[in-house]
């Protein structure tokens, strides 16, 4: 008689999600491989355990080492670190002394952290093997300067520990966590290329925000799309490559100080609190009075003058706290907690409008500071740009200097005007 050759179905997955990192065993277990040995973590009917008792016990077993007891009595866990840490900066940003895009790049590093080291390995016990394989895993996704600046935010964090006695021994980096060179740095920058506009691609730019229609390559040739009017982002793309304005400035950005009549902002900068004075294009003022009028009503009363919210009235970039089950972030109970989750809306929104038009990848809506800096330069003025863009100037010079005219602040911008649209009558003859 013939054996039948019907495959057995397939047994159904298990694992409470696509990407759980562990496996279902015959035995009934959770299991992971490591060098060809099986390691096991729980009950397949408990995965939320088993997943906590993996994030604990992993970073050991790939170093080669018996993870400890799961009871760290009073040691500080990485979570608790990254937790105190965390809370401690909150209350620097209610304070307004902080911005938040720092503190969106701290919680970032924490969320890492936690990921990488695991949430309760204990901060006295981390090793210089343990950074040196961190920094090789930050340093696949990473570029140079955002690898070199997330080094940084972690020795911020580690620092803090030690000068709160949350431990007793500065933390042991070793060797390898170190920070990218200088060389490397510029080397980088140059493979990468330019991370300012072109004239032409910023009229591009607006010229979808106006909604005229653009022509694309495509597979098929070139297509032309119809981009949807969207007044606000005319206002924010006009004062990004007219005044410099980054993302955080154009979200924090109060009525107050935009004074329309005369054609004037007087508006510090949140990172630094350097106190910037900037003549607006007419195109510019008249952009803010479309935008202004057509604003959406505020969710949140105190962001009543804030010159630009999002469709929903919300902040475009800000910090939002959001009650999280627990298991969905960490693989715990089902209990919720409550997290902050920074969100930049406008990088978002400004990241799809680049792709719907054509422009290349690894250019934001930040790139428009670059691209003023890099034309505002032409004007061989540059401690007039420097006081446009808000940078702080540490030379005697600038201790000592009081003000800057306004006919050299005008003559930055008229050139940035001049090489977008080469031929206009000057904005201030």
């Amino acid at each position: 008689m013939a054996k039948s050759t019907k495959s057995s179905p397939k047994r159904k997955s298990q694992k409470p999600y696509p990407d759980f990192p562990l496996t279902a065993h015959p035995s009934g277990r959770w299991c992971k491989k490591h060098r060809g040995k099986q390691y096991y973590f729980g009950r397949i009917d408990d995965w939320q355990s088993a997943y906590e008792r993996f994030q604990r016990e992993w970073p050991y077993i790939i170093d080669g080492r018996v993870p400890p007891a799961a009871d760290t009595g009073d040691a500080c866990s990485v979570r608790v670190l990254c937790n105190e840490f965390l809370n401690s900066k909150r209350h620097k940003l209610d304070a307004e002394e902080l911005s938040e895009r720092s503190f969106r790049d701290y919680y970032k590093t924490c969320a890492s952290l936690v990921e990488n080291l695991g949430r309760d390995r204990r901060v006295d016990d981390l090793r210089p093997a343990d950074f040196e394989r961190y920094r090789s895993r930050l340093a696949v996704n990473l570029g140079t300067v955002s690898l070199k600046n997330e080094i940084n935010r972690c020795r911020v964090v580690f620092k803090y520990a030690h000068d709160q006695r949350l431990v007793d021994q500065p933390v042991n980096y070793g060797q390898s966590f170190n920070r990218p060179s200088a060389k490397m740095i510029r080397r980088a920058r140059n493979a990468a290329g330019p991370k300012d506009f072109t004239a032409n691609e910023v009229r591009r730019i607006l010229n979808a925000c106006e909604g005229i229609a653009i022509e694309v390559d495509d597979i098929g040739g070139v297509q032309s799309i119809q981009p949807k009017r969207d007044p606000a982002l005319i206002a924010m793309v006009l004062l990004g490559v007219n005044c410099g304005f980054g993302n955080t400035d154009v979200a924090s950005l109060p009525q107050s100080v935009v004074n329309l009549d005369s054609g004037w902002i007087e508006f510090p900068r949140p990172k630094t609190e350097i106190r910037r004075r900037i003549p607006l294009w007419p195109k510019t003022v008249d952009a803010l009075r479309v935008a202004i009028a057509s604003r959406p009503d505020p969710k949140d009363p105190d962001n009543v003058e804030l010159c630009f919210l999002t469709a929903h009235g919300n902040r475009w970039v800000r910090i939002q706290e959001r009650r999280i089950a627990k298991d969905d972030v960490e693989g715990g109970n089902s209990t919720t907690e409550s997290r902050v989750v920074p969100i930049d809306a406008l990088s978002q929104k400004f990241a799809r409008l680049l792709k719907t038009i054509g422009i290349g990848e690894g250019r934001g809506f930040y790139s428009l500071r670059h691209t003023f800096e890099t034309q505002g330069g032409e004007s061989t003025d540059q401690v007039a740009v420097n006081a446009i863009m808000g940078h702080v100037d540490s030379s005697m010079a600038g201790v000592y200097r009081e003000r800057i005219s306004d006919e050299r602040l005008q003559a930055v911008v008229e050139t940035v005007r001049q090489w977008l649209w080469p031929g206009d009558v000057p904005a201030n003859p």
